[in-house]
Order: structure tokens, then C-alpha cells, then sequence
């Protein structure tokens, strides 16, 4: 019955056509709540069927584009988010983070009660996060996302070079191969939320090697850090 009015939905705002493709998704019912890092013995990155099989899939951002209309509500049609409501910008984001967040949150392993419903009621097959993913890959980065203050760049920059860059890339490009995000022309506001709440061990799925790293870092030097990776810019000039 779910299953049956979520059709109906999907085809009453233009979906139907997308949806053949799918026709093999996976059970919508939610497994029970995953381990996160505050768990003994959590382990970052945990093997997911369901992630790897989207990885797997040839993914087409041409039926990607037709099944992101019920996210460009919050992260709008060219996957810029929104800076002061604390929604990412998702354009241009390696698939392989995007794909990993969308599995976190559908098994449990990250806490997001606005993008579960959609994740893992209204989108049910790994195939379609998996061509959301790619065609939020295919959009050009933003290069007026929202920034901080910028009074201290300096101490910024020196904590990103010295703790991140080594994952995140010199210039915040990040690692697909690796589930390193792009952390370059992101929202401040989002930077400094997903940044404080890993230190303090809120973000359920963070990397245990980041955390041991934020631990020292006080509030000025999350936001430090935080205004200077989101000045960071891929976006073509």
C-alpha cells in the first residue's frame, strides 16, 4: 500500500516516466537504527550493500535530473542549497560522498530527520539516489555561496593546511575514491554546523580520525577554518 500511494505521487508531479527504470528497487522499510560514532566499536565507512550496488550502477544524470525535482525544494534546481537555512550546496559534489550521506541517512548511521522521509520513503532504489548523485555531479558549483565573517582567514587557512588538506585537497576538492567531500564553495553556515558537530560527536557518521582532530579545536578555530574552506572556490572563473 506505501508502496502504491508513492507511485500515485510521483506521477501526479511528473515522475512516471522515471520510475520504469527502477523497477527493481530495493525495500523501503527502514532498518533499525545503526551504529554511529559515539558506539563502541563503530567503525567509519562500514561496508553497505545497498551503496555499493548505486556505486556499481551506470548512473545517468539525464534521469537523475527528472528524479531531483523532489529535492530542489531545499537544495534548489541548480543544487545550490540555500546558506541561511543551513542546506548544502550540492553541485558538483563527488557521487561517492553524496551516495554515502543519502545511505547514512537511510540506515541510520546519520541523524537528518528532514532528508530520511526522502531518502527512504519517497526514493527507494539505489539506482535513483545513484543518478540524483550524478546529476548533482554534473551542475557547476556556486561561487557566491554564503561565507564568514573573514576576520581570521589567517588562523583558517593555517588549520586547514596543517589538519585538512590532506583529505579534503589543497584546494577542498576532496577524494571521491576515498568519501572525502568537496568542502570548496560550501556554505559557511552548513561548514560550521557539520564541523562543530563532528568535534563534539553529533554527526553520528563522522571519521574517527577527524574527530581525534577537531577535538582541540576551540569555537573561534571551527570557525576560523570553517570561513576559510568556504572561500575555497572550484568554480570557473
Amino acid at each position: 500500500m506505501k508502496r502504491t500511494l508513492i507511485t500515485l505521487a510521483l506521477a501526479a508531479t511528473g515522475f512516471v516516466a522515471a520510475q520504469s527504470v527502477y523497477a527493481q528497487a530495493a525495500s523501503s522499510e527502514k532498518p533499525p537504527r545503526a551504529k554511529g560514532i559515539e558506539s563502541p566499536g563503530y567503525v567509519w565507512n562500514t561496508p553497505d550493500k545497498d551503496l555499493n550496488r548505486a556505486l556499481d550502477y551506470k548512473a545517468s544524470a539525464k534521469r537523475g535530473k527528472v528524479a531531483y525535482k523532489i529535492c530542489k525544494g531545499c537544495h534548489l534546481p541548480d543544487g545550490t542549497g540555500q546558506a541561511d537555512a543551513l542546506y548544502p550546496q550540492l553541485a558538483g559534489q563527488h557521487p561517492s560522498v553524496t551516495l554515502k550521506q543519502m545511505m547514512d541517512i537511510r540506515a541510520g548511521r546519520r541523524d537528518n530527520p528532514k532528508m530520511a522521509p526522502f531518502v527512504g520513503d519517497w526514493i527507494v532504489s539505489a539506482e535513483e539516489l545513484a543518478d540524483i548523485a550524478a546529476h548533482l555531479k554534473s551542475l557547476p558549483p556556486p561561487a557566491n555561496n554564503g561565507k564568514g565573517d573573514g576576520k581570521s582567514l589567517a588562523k583558517g587557512k593555517e588549520l586547514y593546511e596543517k589538519d585538512c588538506a590532506s583529505c579534503h585537497g589543497k584546494n577542498g576538492e576532496g577524494d571521491g575514491k576515498k568519501f572525502y567531500p568537496v568542502v570548496a564553495n560550501q556554505h559557511y553556515g552548513y561548514l560550521l554546523r557539520e564541523t562543530r558537530e563532528s568535534r563534539d560527536q553529533g554527526r553520528r557518521n563522522a571519521s574517527p580520525d577527524m574527530v581525534k582532530v577537531l577535538k582541540g579545536y576551540s569555537d573561534a578555530d571551527v570557525a576560523a577554518v570553517s570561513d576559510y574552506m568556504s572561500r575555497l572556490s572550484l568554480a570557473k572563473k
